[in-house]
């Protein structure tokens, strides 16, 4: 018998066929003989010859069984292999609704499995989120309570510092109203940024003429002021000063518009940020305007003296013989101003820069490169390694990684690259809480050079997914060369790699592989 014998067979014994009909008693009989294979003792069975009267079957010249595809990739998780599932957010859609739904989706599913399995979230969006809005919440409580002790000590008037206090919710909840109609995203950057110092400035200068007006009427007169006389004395205070509160609104907004022309990732990230700032003082403005003197006029019903605090007053006799010292010595002073501003430029100009910011999302990314060609099962070795590496670090929750590309091949990569994900523990849970993030990637990264035949790439997971969506590369900072001639590109490659190694401050420089990968051609 040869291989096409049994080709043959089992072709011709899996099938349906259909073969007409027949009348019979008056009826149309359609006929059909269904013989298609349905399982594995139905191959088996297939006979493939006859030799001297005995049937040979195919269970008497092969083995039959399951198979498989060939494998693209595979999933480990603290050092065993796993499964690991992805939930894909559509573009547009809010990360903290999408993760509580998978949540919740999850918890159901899990109900519906069988015993002995379970689906466990290893990486949720939604905690970051959360510890975006916590740290949020912070910054933007803390700011106000100094703004209103600020307020407090300077102005020496209790009901004036809380009138001009009360800006800052009123404004926050105006800038809430115009954020929601114009869809503009509230996030770290946007809400982040508002200064609540810029917030009460246009409120303070008319608080503080208006409170001067009205001394000086109450002086004028010696007597109380009535509420229409109020009135008028708040609304010629707020005219004399309106020019100034204008200006240092409009000078800070301008110096935001810029920001509205910027594309790509940064219009994404400073966008929001530029227009939050630019509507909160323009409620701002609008409030020190209206709502300000009108409520001061109200409020202010007692005796007015105009007089500065007790801040204000040591910072005055602090300040007034400097002030005289620099009239007196003009040429030195001014001298010394030019220059205490050279340094400080020259200074600014080494300092370097970075125009993102870099968000500490927690948790770390650590992608392990092989040399091209290394096969699956032997990357799946090797991983296990590294996760086995880490897995006494005490900070380190959970271990899992992703090798080669999925079934579903939204993220394509070969089978010698792994995406890890050091997933670590709430950091009052650390042994030391104080321990830097820093000092903690540093003994990882000892941790994985114990681990030979690996390259390591380590970023953070949301963090190595945008720069990879942005250009390609993995890396914050990607150099590419393009040419047709891969044994000249790999040698340049190798030349730059040694320049940026040379720079101070350059680590985990590596030269993208583009060749070694083994091939067998049959011809």
């Amino acid at each position: 018998l040869t291989f096409e014998d049994v080709v043959e067979a089992l072709q011709k014994n899996n099938a349906n066929v259909g073969a007409g009909y027949i009348e019979k008693n008056g009826e149309q009989w359609l006929i059909r003989s269904p013989g298609q294979v349905a399982d594995i003792p139905g191959l088996e069975n297939v006979i493939v010859a006859h030799r001297d009267g005995v049937p040979i079957t195919v269970r008497d010249v092969a083995d039959v069984g399951l198979g498989k595809q060939l494998r693209t990739g595979a999933a480990t998780r603290d050092g065993e292999e796993t499964v690991l599932g992805t939930a894909v957010m559509l573009i547009g859609e809010n990360s903290r609704t999408v993760s509580s739904a998978v949540s919740a989706k999850l918890a159901e599913i899990n109900k519906t499995l069988p015993q002995g399995i379970t689906a466990d979230p290893v990486y949720d969006r939604t905690v970051l989120v959360h510890k975006t809005i916590a740290t949020v919440q912070k910054n933007l409580l803390e700011g106000a309570i100094l703004v209103v002790a600020v307020l407090l000590l300077m102005l020496g008037n209790v009901r004036a510092a809380l009138l001009t206090a009360m800006v800052i919710p009123l404004s926050m909840l105006m800038l809430m109203t115009s954020m929601v109609q114009t869809r503009v995203s509230a996030n770290l950057m946007s809400l982040g940024a508002l200064d609540f110092g810029l917030i009460v400035d246009g409120a303070v200068i008319i608080v503080e003429n208006c409170l001067l007006r009205l001394a000086n009427r109450q002086h004028h007169l010696g007597r109380l002021l009535t509420l229409e006389e109020r009135f008028h004395a708040v609304f010629a205070a707020t005219r004399e000063v309106f020019t100034p509160s204008l200006v240092s609104v409009l000078v800070v907004v301008l110096v935001n518009l810029p920001l509205l022309a910027l594309t790509g990732v940064e219009g994404k990230m400073f966008r929001p940020m530029a227009l939050a700032v630019i509507m909160a003082l323009l409620a701002a403005l609008a409030l020190s305007l209206t709502f300000v003197p009108a409520a001061l006029a109200l409020i202010m019903t007692g005796r007015i003296e105009e007089k500065d605090s007790f801040v204000v007053r040591q910072a005055k006799r602090a300040y007034a013989p400097v002030l005289e010292m620099a009239l007196r010595f003009r040429a030195p002073s001014l001298i010394g101003a030019v220059l205490f501003v050279a340094v400080c430029g020259w200074l600014a100009s080494r300092l370097g820069s970075e125009f993102i910011p870099n968000l500490d999302e927690g948790d770390i990314e650590v992608q392990a490169l092989l040399i091209p060609g290394t096969s699956l099962t032997q990357s799946l070795e090797m991983q296990f390694q590294v996760e086995r590496a880490l897995a006494d670090v005490p900070e380190v929750k959970t271990y899992f990684a992703r090798v080669g590309t999925a079934e579903v091949a939204t993220d394509p990569m070969p089978p010698n690259i792994s995406d890890g994900y050091v997933m670590l523990k709430d950091r009052k849970d650390w042994p030391d809480p104080d321990k830097s993030k820093a000092a903690l990637v540093e003994e990882i990264e000892k941790r994985l050079e114990a681990v030979p035949g690996n390259a390591y790439e380590i970023s953070q997971p949301i963090q190595l997914r945008f720069n990879e969506l942005i250009s390609g590369v993995r890396s914050d900072l990607g150099v590419k060369v393009y040419g047709d001639d891969l044994d000249q590109l790999l040698r340049s490659g190798d030349e730059i790699a040694r320049v940026l190694n040379s720079i101070p401050g350059a680590e985990g420089v590596k030269v993208e592989q583009v060749a070694g990968l083994p091939v067998l051609s049959v011809d």
